[in-house]
């Protein structure tokens, strides 16, 4: 498998990025260590979490990163991991908050949970809008510094926050942020395409796609209205089952069943396609699900595949 180095850093991962928020919510942890253990046993080495994985559940959050702490301290895989983690999320305790304070205090937690002594790469996972950027730049080059973290990382910021975040850095020297992690699917495109894409280009960012797969949507099991009532997520992805959304999955069949292959695999190739695409976050509860997963840095689509996938997902 090849592997791709994440821009301005020497990180080099395979083209697939583990999104933990199951870890601690629809996995517990013996079955977490057996999704990690095939992950990785496959060659993909990027696990992506967050401090409030998944507040949802205990109001806090946490659960995800003890998890994969505990994974890679018990099969000691803590070298062969690129480890990613999130601060500034709101949980049931506190806000959104990226202020100095909460960074310095939520990092010394997120690497006590992780059972390590560095995370490679720390996003600013929601932006509180309040906080001065240059005072969240200056936590991180604080950080940084002490070897804590080694690169920054962006997640739901405003294009205007993120490109006054990139001024400020250029003259206070501050760190940069490398990568952005977006909300681009086949069915989410045009926020990214029309507000992020050129800045991504601009400040040559790696781009880590999340709910690549539209929460489910996309792997084509949702064809019917009892199908969303029979899913803890069916709620959130039922809005997807519209005219637009129909012709999205009509489109995965189409080109699916020409590869012999699965929706969800298709809808990934898709976006590992696009040269602004680093590598999809994605999420398994499963083998089964792992191994469609597994085949979309294999598929190779052809100018008639990504025609019809372009034309439908607009």
């Amino acid at each position: 498998m090849k592997k791709r180095i994440i821009n301005n850093t020497d990180l080099e991962i395979a083209p697939l990025n583990f999104g933990g928020n199951v870890f601690g919510w629809t996995l517990n942890e013996k079955e977490s260590f057996h999704i990690l253990d095939r992950f990785t046993e496959a060659g993909f080495n990027f696990i992506d979490t967050a401090d409030t994985y998944s507040w949802w559940v205990n109001g806090t959050g946490g659960q995800s990163e003890e998890i994969i702490g505990k994974w890679m301290r018990e099969r000691k895989k803590r070298n062969n991991i690129v480890l990613s983690t999130k601060v500034g999320s709101e949980t049931k305790e506190h806000g959104f908050d990226t202020s100095k304070k909460h960074i310095l205090k939520s990092v010394d937690e997120s690497l006590k949970r992780l059972r390590t002594d560095h995370i490679d790469l720390y996003y600013t996972h929601f932006d509180d809008n309040v906080t001065p950027v240059e005072e969240t730049l200056a936590a991180y080059d604080e950080i940084i510094k002490a070897g804590k973290v080694r690169y920054i990382a962006v997640s739901n910021v405003s294009p205007e926050r993120l490109i006054e975040s990139f001024n400020v850095a250029e003259k206070n020297n501050l760190p940069k942020y490398i990568a952005l992690q977006p909300h681009y699917n086949l069915v989410e495109r045009e926020k990214f395409e029309t507000q992020y894409a050129s800045l991504v280009e601009k400040f040559n960012l790696s781009v880590f796609p999340y709910w690549s797969l539209a929460s489910g949507f996309l792997t084509g099991k949702y064809r019917t209205e009892t199908d969303f009532e029979q899913t803890a997520r069916g709620g959130g992805i039922k809005k997807y089952f519209n005219a637009e959304g129909k012709a999205v999955l009509a489109a995965l069949d189409k080109v699916s069943a020409k590869h012999q292959s699965q929706p969800a695999t298709v809808a990934l190739a898709w976006l590992l396609a696009n040269p602004l695409i680093t590598a999809p976050i994605v999420s398994a509860t499963s083998e089964n699900q792992l191994q469609t997963i597994f085949k979309a840095p294999q598929l190779q689509l052809d100018a008639e595949d990504m025609e019809i996938l372009n034309l439908v997902g607009k």
